[in-house]
């Protein structure tokens, strides 16, 4: 088994001084901890993979293709592979699990 917990891993990603934390990685998927504050730009562009967003805390927005949602703690939001997608308008930081399959490369 691996277990981790959020407040740990959210500070080894501020220790690594980094947005993003991958902190788990097996032959199918891969999932780390992706973090943006409130007013923050999101620089991230499509990815070759699937991913799954899973919001822990914060709100915010997001734009997959030509459709937006708000999103706020319990979010579950599925992004297909290739797709330009964008968190914005956070007004909460916002602390996301990200689940890509296959695993991000």
């Amino acid at each position: 088994m691996k277990a981790f917990r959020l407040d740990e891993l959210e500070a080894e990603r501020v220790a690594n001084e980094g947005a993003y934390l991958q902190f788990l990685r097996e032959r199918n998927m891969s999932v780390g901890l992706y973090a943006l504050d409130a007013g923050d730009p999101d620089p991230q562009g499509p990815h070759a993979q699937d991913e799954v967003y899973v919001v822990m805390s914060g709100r915010g927005s997001i734009t997959v293709g030509d459709e937006t949602t708000h999103v706020g703690r319990g979010s579950v939001v599925y992004v297909p592979a290739g797709v330009t997608h964008r968190f914005h308008h956070i007004s909460e930081d916002l602390r996301v699990l990200v689940v890509f399959s296959p695993p991000e490369s």
